[in-house]
C-alpha cells in the first residue's frame, strides 16, 4: 500500500480557514489523477481540491462542513488500491451492481478529465433536488455540470437518485449541504408557509462582518449628482461596431466610470487614501475594485494599475471578471486590495442608493441606471439620458470640499469625455 495525502492549497495570508462543502467520492471508490475531490470555500473564493495520484481514496479525514487551514491533512489516496466493488453500505447482493459501475468511471478516466464535475452551485442544487453527476449533462467548460444544466435537469423532469424504497438509507448517505436561499423559486417559498434555516456560506458572513465594520469605524457620507450621459453614449453608438471588431470585446459604460473615477482620484488622492490607526495612506497607484454579482454573492475583484489601461482593456478585465465570477473561479489575488471602489447597481433597475464603504478604502462610487428624464438647459426644457452618481466617504480623512469636488469632476469627464483624453 502506498499512501498520498490529500491537503488543502496554501491559502492566502487573509484566509485564515476554510470550509469543506462536499466530497464527490466515497472511501473505497477510484480516483483519476487531478480529478476534483471537493471544494473549498473561503471567505473569498471556492478552491478546487484535485487528487494528487490516481488510486482509490482510502480515507476521509475531514468531512462535509468541517473547518480546515492550509496544507492540513483532509483525506488519504491508496495510489496502488483497486476500487471495491461493493460500497461499505450496501446491505442486499442486488445492489452490489449498480454500485460497482460508477466506482469503476473514474479508473477508466484519463487524466483529470472534467467531464462529470459539478460547479460549487450546481453541486448545491443537485444534492437539494438529490440528482447524480449522470443525470445532469455539463455544458461548461471541459464538461463542467453548470447551475443553468441542473436547472435544465429538473425542468426536464429528472427524476432523484435515490433508491425506490430505502428510506432507511437516507442516513447512510452523505448529508446535502443547506441550500443556498438564492436557489429557492418563489413558487416554492409561496407553497404554503414554509421556513428554511440557512447557515451564512463564508463568503457572505465575511461581507457582513466588513460591511458592520465599515459602517462602525468609518464616518460615512454620501454625496450626489446627477450625470448627462448623452455625449459618452454618442461616442459610443458611434465607434461601438468599430471597437468591437478590432479588440474582440464590447464598449459598455463602466470603462468611462471607470475612467472617469481616475481622472478624479489623480485631483484629490485622500479619495484614493485609506486610514491605518491614526495613519493616512496615500496610495501612488489606482487599483480599482468592480462589485460583481455571483452565486455566492458579491464580489469585488480589482482592476490593478487602472490608470495604466485603455478602454478595451478595462472592458475585457470586467468581462473576464464577470465569467470567472459565475464559474466561481476568482482567484484570492484578484479579490484582494484596491484603492477605491465601483458599485453598478444600475443592471438590476436602481436609481439611486447609498454605497457602503469597502474597507480599509475610504470612498465608494455608486452607479445607477440610466433613464431619460425632463432636465433644463439654457432656460429651455428638454429630454436627456441622466444618470444619478452617489458617493460615500469616509468624512474621518475626506472633506466635504474634495468629496464634492471628486464627484463634480468625474461628472465633468463623464459630460465631456474628451477631458479623459486632454487630462483636464
Amino acid at each position: 500500500m502506498s499512501i498520498v495525502e490529500v491537503k488543502v492549497p496554501q491559502l492566502s495570508e487573509s484566509v485564515a480557514e476554510a470550509t469543506l462543502m462536499q466530497w464527490k467520492k466515497k472511501p473505497g471508490e477510484a480516483v483519476a489523477i487531478d480529478e476534483i475531490l471537493i471544494e473549498i470555500e473561503t471567505d473569498k473564493v471556492v478552491l478546487e481540491v484535485p487528487a494528487p495520484s490516481a488510486g482509490v481514496l482510502a480515507e476521509i479525514v475531514e468531512a462535509d462542513g468541517a473547518t480546515v487551514t492550509s496544507d492540513q491533512v483532509i483525506a488519504r489516496i491508496d495510489s496502488e488500491g483497486k476500487a471495491q466493488a461493493v460500497a461499505p453500505a450496501a446491505a442486499k447482493p442486488a445492489e452490489a451492481a449498480p454500485a460497482a459501475a460508477p466506482a469503476a468511471q473514474p479508473a477508466a478516466a484519463t487524466g483529470g478529465a472534467a467531464s462529470g464535475v459539478a460547479m460549487p452551485a450546481a453541486a448545491k442544487l443537485m444534492a437539494e433536488n438529490n440528482l447524480s453527476a449522470a443525470q445532469v449533462a455539463g455544458s461548461g467548460r471541459d464538461g463542467r455540470i453548470t447551475k443553468g444544466d441542473v436547472l435544465g435537469a429538473v425542468a426536464g423532469g429528472a427524476k432523484p437518485a435515490a433508491a425506490a424504497k430505502p428510506a432507511a438509507a437516507a442516513p447512510a448517505a452523505r448529508p446535502a449541504l443547506p441550500q443556498v436561499a438564492a436557489n429557492l423559486s418563489g413558487d416554492a417559498m409561496l407553497d404554503g408557509r414554509p421556513e428554511q434555516r440557512v447557515p451564512m456560506s463564508r463568503l457572505r458572513a465575511r461581507v457582513a462582518e466588513r460591511l458592520l465594520q465599515s459602517q462602525q469605524t468609518n464616518a460615512i457620507l454620501t454625496t450626489f449628482n446627477e450625470v448627462n450621459m448623452l455625449p459618452v453614449m454618442e461616442l459610443r453608438n458611434k465607434y461601438k461596431d468599430k471597437f468591437e471588431k478590432e479588440h474582440g470585446v464590447k464598449l459598455g459604460f463602466m470603462s468611462f466610470f471607470v475612467k472617469a473615477a481616475v481622472h478624479a482620484l489623480k485631483k484629490y488622492p485622500a479619495i484614493n487614501a485609506s486610514v491605518d490607526g491614526t495613519d493616512i495612506i496615500y496610495h501612488g497607484y489606482f487599483d480599482i475594485g468592480i462589485a460583481v454579482g455571483s452565486p455566492r454573492g458579491l464580489v469585488v475583484p480589482i482592476l490593478r494599475n487602472a490608470d495604466q489601461l485603455s478602454l478595451a482593456d478595462i472592458e475585457k478585465k470586467i468581462a473576464e471578471f464577470g465569467s470567472k465570477a459565475k464559474d466561481g473561479k476568482l482567484s484570492i489575488e484578484e479579490l484582494t486590495g484596491g484603492t477605491f471602489s465601483i458599485s453598478n447597481g444600475g443592471v438590476f433597475g436602481s436609481m439611486l442608493s447609498t454605497p457602503i464603504i469597502n474597507p480599509p478604502q475610504s470612498a465608494i462610487l455608486g452607479v445607477h441606471a440610466t433613464k431619460e428624464r425632463a432636465v433644463v438647459e439654457n432656460g429651455q426644457i428638454v429630454i436627456r439620458p441622466m444618470n444619478y452618481l452617489a458617493m460615500s466617504y469616509d468624512h474621518r480623512i475626506i472633506d466635504g470640499r474634495e468629496a464634492v469636488l471628486g464627484l463634480v469632476a468625474m461628472k465633468e469627464a463623464l459630460e465631456d469625455p474628451a477631458r479623459l483624453l486632454l487630462d483636464l
